[in-house]
């Protein structure tokens, strides 16, 4: 009778998970305006978000425990900057901690609970500071979705559901994946198609608005993809299970075609993004590192827009008022 009654309680919970998103409404989760006044991580979820919270800090230490990371102040200061201004434009119910990894992969993860860590490798391989966003709005979307905790649910229901099947067997683990040389568990880190499709859409929403081009997504995934390609094993072995595919390229080409209201102008990237990325190298180099003019900006105008390139102040005096301006995408 034991036996009997898990297997429907199992099967019953399965079905339950067979509409992942019931309960929220499609408009209102491709509405950017009603970003932060939508429950996106609805669902069926064994997890309270206050163990959510303790399951990721728990993992979030393992983390630290076994990786290097980047403890300088300019560097951990931008990155963490740019990950909790996404942070604010998103439909996360809980605090972010954000750190970096000194790791070649190119690569972001995102643990239950809001503990974000960024490798190296990921800085040092965008071009702009929206490339960078992109990706980090996606890993934001993982745990504003809550979908780690949402898939180790399902993985637990699956064993329930058979556990008159494997009686005698015990239960059986989520197994461990290797992830930039860290062992997490794999259920918090491999997503279904559902559930990354929905971080695409979302991180798109986030990353249009704090400001940033969203197209930005797009370009970068396709630039990892061709460069996989040529050279294999570039991409993180994470991104490599669930690879940005033609279809997820062109579902986020037609997101942002169909949620998204053009915008007269989008952040592309800024001077400190640039000094960022040397300053990374250096240290990553073990060079002497020259904090004269670091945060000196440089302005970059798109074509047309009439006065000067890259901080040279000589040629319009304007450019001494827009110093402080990031490089803009403006929309044909």
């Amino acid at each position: 009778m034991k036996r009997t009654f898990t297997a429907r309680m199992g099967l019953a919970l399965m079905l339950a998970l067979a509409v992942p998103f019931a309960g929220i409404a499609s408009d209102k989760k491709k509405d950017p305006d009603a970003i932060g006044d939508r429950d996106v991580g609805k669902g069926v979820n064994f997890y309270s978000l206050e163990k959510e919270i303790g399951l990721g800090k728990g993992l979030a230490q393992e983390v630290e425990r076994q990786a290097r990371i980047i403890d300088d102040p300019v560097i951990a200061e931008y990155v963490n900057r740019i990950g909790q201004n996404l942070v604010r434009n998103s439909d996360a119910k809980v605090p972010f901690t954000i750190k970096v990894i000194d790791s070649e992969e190119v690569n972001a993860f995102a643990l239950p609970g809001g503990f974000f860590f960024v490798n190296t490798g990921l800085i040092l391989k965008a071009d702009t500071e929206a490339e960078l966003a992109g990706v980090m709005a996606h890993e934001i979307a993982h745990v504003a979705a809550r979908h780690g905790t949402r898939q180790a649910t399902r993985g637990q229901i699956a064993n329930l559901a058979t556990i008159p099947l494997i009686f005698m067997g015990g239960w059986t683990g989520y197994g461990i994946r290797q992830a930039a040389s860290i062992l997490v568990p794999v259920g918090f880190l491999k997503f279904s198609r559902a559930f990354e499709s929905e971080a695409d859409m979302l991180g798109l929403e986030y990353m249009y608005k704090t400001g940033y081009d969203p197209t930005a997504f797009v370009d970068f995934f396709e630039k990892i993809q061709s460069l996989e390609k040529k050279k294999p094993g570039t991409i993180s072995k994470v991104f490599s299970t669930h690879p940005l595919t033609d279809d997820r390229i062109q579902n986020a080409q037609k997101n942002i075609q169909e949620i998204l209201k053009a915008k007269p102008e989008y952040v592309v990237t800024t001077s400190e993004f640039n000094d960022v990325k040397f300053r990374l190298a250096s240290v990553l180099n073990h060079r002497k590192i020259d904090d004269k003019d670091l945060n000196r900006p440089k302005l970059r105008k798109a074509p047309g827009a009439g006065t000067t390139v890259d901080g040279d102040d000589t040629k319009d005096k304007k450019a001494d008022d827009s110093d402080e301006r990031p490089t803009l995408k403006r929309r044909p």
